[in-house]
């Protein structure tokens, strides 16, 4: 499992009093246009740029109005984490009672379904607005640690007066999401927030860890569903003698027969019993089973696509989609694959593994990662990508569809070959 990287606030080695006072300059030089006496962390400074374009008042923000009653139940019954409370509060609670901090599990859209702690913390939690149903993104109420970490999907701890609102300066927050494994979209995150002066590094790694370990339980009950599916089809593949795959909901498969099966097969939205066209099988016939699909591949080549458009604008998840003369897919992407489709886009004479190990990492030498990264990619995108150099295809028409502000471009990316990029859309906007 890949260790994500923690974003913690206060840098090694600096006392957190000191370091919250010069966040409070920093806070009040830039919101009134006067030269900071040092950089915030880019992390909060690409939050901060999209709260200002959302107009958030950094003296009056509070969250949206809370959900009633009954709408809270809908959304906490509809959400996976729903399962994993108690494993959830059993992990954070004991903390949670030793160090003066509460206990938050949000859904996928930054809203509290969950809330626990100390009496005497919950009351302050009150006062702030931290209460079941409040709605914490950004555009709510400014860059948080809940709403910023589902914004670039990745655990992170806003300190002081890190927050935009001034309201939030004497808090300290850590969050982290928790993805569905079979996508990779965020179910929601797992949150710990107190007083300012108990900001700790290891708060973040806590509430990554328990992220990690609820990760790893759904992952359990995914390979429980798996092992059903393949229960429900076994009498079906007894009697077929032709290739035949049998994969779930989402496309990963749980048996064939006749055929070395794909990890996982993309699906097209809204797939029907019948024909249709599968990325890597060509034109396939398609029926439903209980919880999945049963597909028996027509054989021969499947057509070479013909486009490629790269949706990283939409109010959704980055997303690409192939067409080909067969009809076409759209699949979700992961944050890495978004990043390396980008940069080939804005390449298409081609790149090395080095090259895109600088753009994506800084650091020419992660040749290893960068392989491997596009060689899962080009499992996914049959036809698409090729390499020596990695580059698209010859004869495809991309599209990339960006969005109107730069830091809107990929939030959840580091990487510098994309911050390079939003530089460089920030300096056309402005002449």
């Amino acid at each position: 499992m890949t260790q994500p990287y923690l974003d913690t606030s206060v840098p090694a080695g600096v006392d957190p009093g000191e370091y919250a006072r010069l966040l409070r300059r920093v806070h009040q030089a830039v919101l009134s246009g006067g030269r900071p006496p040092a950089s915030l962390r880019p992390v909060i400074a690409d939050s901060w740029e999209r709260v200002r374009r959302s107009r958030v008042d950094p003296d009056a923000a509070r969250p949206a109005p809370v959900l009633p009653r009954e709408e809270l139940q809908r959304h906490r019954s509809a959400s996976p984490l729903a399962d994993l409370l108690p494993m959830l509060r059993q992990s954070l609670m004991g903390v949670a009672e030793e160090a003066s901090y509460i206990m938050v599990v949000a859904d996928e859209r930054c809203r509290v379904l969950w809330r626990d702690g100390p009496v005497r913390m919950r009351r302050i939690a009150d006062s702030t607005g931290v209460v079941e149903g409040s709605q914490w993104s950004e555009e709510a109420v400014g860059t948080n640690a809940l709403g910023t970490s589902l914004a670039v999907d990745r655990p992170l701890q806003v300190y002081s007066a890190e927050h935009y609102t001034r309201g939030l300066h004497q808090v300290t927050c850590s969050s982290a999401p928790v993805h569905d494994p079979r996508n990779g979209r965020a179910l929601g995150a797992v949150i710990l927030s107190g007083p300012a002066r108990t900001v700790h590094p290891t708060t973040l790694a806590l509430v990554s860890a328990v992220a990690q370990h609820a990760e790893s339980q759904l992952r359990g009950r995914h390979h429980a569903h798996l092992e059903r599916l393949r229960a429900v089809a076994a009498p079906l593949l007894s009697g077929i003698r032709e290739n035949v795959l049998v994969v779930d909901s989402d496309g990963w498969t749980a048996t064939a027969a006749g055929m070395d099966p794909p990890r996982r097969v993309l699906l097209p939205r809204g797939l029907q019993d019948g024909g249709a066209w599968l990325s890597g099988l060509g034109r396939c016939q398609v029926e439903p089973l209980p919880g999945g699909w049963l597909i028996r591949p027509g054989g021969g080549e499947a057509p070479a696509p013909t486009e490629v458009v790269l949706d990283l604008a939409g109010a959704a998840a980055p997303e690409v989609t192939v067409r080909g003369p067969s009809g076409g897919w759209t699949h979700r992407l992961t944050l890495r694959h978004c990043e390396l489709l980008f940069l080939l886009s804005r390449h298409r004479e081609g790149c090395s593994a080095a090259r895109l190990a600088a753009d994506l990492f800084g650091d020419p030498e992660r040749l290893v990662t960068v392989r491997a990264e596009m060689s899962r990619l080009r499992r996914h995108l049959g036809g698409v990508v090729e390499s020596r150099p990695y580059r698209f295809s010859e004869g495809l028409r991309v599209e990339v569809r960006t969005p109107d502000y730069a830091a809107d471009l990929l939030p959840a990316s580091s990487a510098p070959g994309i911050r390079r990029a939003r530089e460089e859309v920030a300096r056309a906007a402005h002449g």
